[in-house]
């Protein structure tokens, strides 16, 4: 089996490409042309990833890379991700995030009708959320660019496949992190700022609101969702998620628990971090996944939280030497 992963040098590409190299997939990882690589994710297994240049931007490129590799499986996982980058750079979070995926799209319906497709579809999208849990039947209500370019992405998913028979899914993925997270993301500039401050690198840690509430949990655990929905007979959409939410406020406190400090010594709220239009309760409810998948979250937000307070310890311990 082949398998195309845009977006394998992110958290969920490194993750998902371990998984499918553990199933014996040839494993191709979509990169962009860039005068500096990052490939820190993916260091331990390059060897074993052929990596393709390609860009979401350019629908010949992806004709070509298509072309040329065939694969049995795509998951589109590249998106400009960040929420608050999305409010500065809208147009462009769009042509990535919305239209990317239709050029993507179009070129598997033209080079290889059969592949099964993936979109990497987001929480987001339930912005100011009409329900709780939220479940694959819940309204959208997007509050950011980047939601409203998830919207797009997952409708034109759902289009494709009801429009030219493709085996086309969404995964409706909540907040999942990680060590591997990105330092710009709230959970990971937690965990950071807990590892600095205790190692005496940092006195303080600058955060917008406290009170939002997220469905966290572990980006290993998800992307193993993402193959199965693949696996089935019939193409659906699925939520994933653990069903249960924390706020900002509980996450902190179980870092520096981890340390043995107390937050209330060192957190600062900065307005400079609030967006335009906050997303305050996003639970989701995985039974469909649970139900049809046999789908259940292995890693609980305790052990996440854990995990990556001494990820970051570990990090910072090995460049101090």
């Amino acid at each position: 089996m082949k398998a195309l992963i845009t977006g394998i040098t992110g958290q969920d590409g490194s993750y998902l490409a371990e998984w499918l190299l553990e199933k014996g997939y040839k494993v191709y990882g979509m990169v962009r042309r860039s005068s500096t690589e990052n490939f820190e994710r993916i260091n331990h297994i390059k060897d074993d990833v052929e990596l393709v240049q390609a860009d979401l931007l350019d629908e010949l490129s992806l004709i070509k890379t298509l072309e040329s590799i065939q694969p049995d499986e795509i998951y589109n996982l590249a998106a400009m991700s960040f929420v608050p980058t999305s409010w500065s750079q809208p147009v462009l979070t769009g042509e990535f995030t919305a239209i990317g995926v239709t050029r993507l799209l179009e070129a598997a319906r033209h080079i290889c009708l059969k592949s099964k497709f993936y979109q990497a579809s987001s929480s987001e999208m339930f912005g100011k959320v009409r329900e709780v849990p939220q479940t694959e039947l819940t309204p959208f209500h997007p509050r950011s660019p980047y939601a409203v370019s998830k919207v797009y992405g997952h409708y034109i998913t759902v289009n494709y496949r009801e429009s030219y028979d493709m085996f086309a899914v969404s995964g409706i993925l909540f907040n999942h992190e990680s060590p591997r997270r990105g330092k710009e993301f709230v959970t990971r500039k937690i965990t950071d700022g807990v590892a600095r401050i205790k190692l005496g690198l940092s006195r303080e840690l600058r955060l917008g609101n406290l009170e939002s509430e997220r469905d966290w949990g572990y980006a290993g655990d998800y992307v193993k969702a993402m193959w199965m929905m693949l696996q089935q007979d019939n193409p659906e959409d699925y939520v994933i998620a653990t069903g249960k939410s924390h706020s900002v406020r509980q996450f902190l406190k179980a870092s520096f628990d981890c340390v043995g400090l107390d937050w209330e010594e060192y957190v600062v709220q900065d307005p400079r971090f609030i967006r335009p239009a906050e997303v305050d309760h996003l639970i989701g409810d995985a039974a469909k996944a649970k139900k049809q998948l046999g789908w259940e979250p292995e890693i609980s937000f305790e052990e996440l939280v854990r995990r990556m307070v001494e990820a970051d310890l570990d990090r910072w311990n090995s460049f101090r030497g």
